[in-house]
């Protein structure tokens, strides 16, 4: 009896809070899934402390195919959508809004003149 297939690989996932994402941690060789919950619990007391922790057999998670991953592609160019395209708005506006309160223009609310 060989050790071939005695050992599954486990991804780790793991959250800090229970509202907190799940991040990706580490891998580990068990040879069943009780075991590798047990191997990443101890794994994360040394560690960090965890709110939860999800072990899955790398054996069950799915990617796309090479064929998959070409509709992922946009087929026209709706970069507008995204956010990265504005970050100078702020810019802008705290410009205009001192454009718009210069030392004129508030004098000009009192009906003074510069130098009155």
């Amino acid at each position: 009896m060989g050790n071939e297939g005695f050992y599954q690989e486990y991804e780790v996932f793991s959250q800090r809070t229970d509202t907190s994402p799940l991040q990706y941690q580490f891998s580990l060789l068990a040879p069943n899934r009780e075991l590798a919950l047990v191997m990443a619990q101890e794994n994360f007391m040394r560690r960090e402390p965890a709110a939860d922790i999800w072990v899955v057999k790398r054996s069950d998670i799915r990617k796309l195919t090479p064929e998959e991953k070409q509709s992922l592609q946009r087929l026209d160019n709706k970069e507008y959508r995204t956010t990265k395209g504005y970050g100078y708005l702020k810019k802008k506006w705290r410009q205009y809004e001192q454009e718009m309160l210069d030392e004129k223009e508030i004098l000009s609310w009192g009906g003074m003149k510069k130098g009155d």
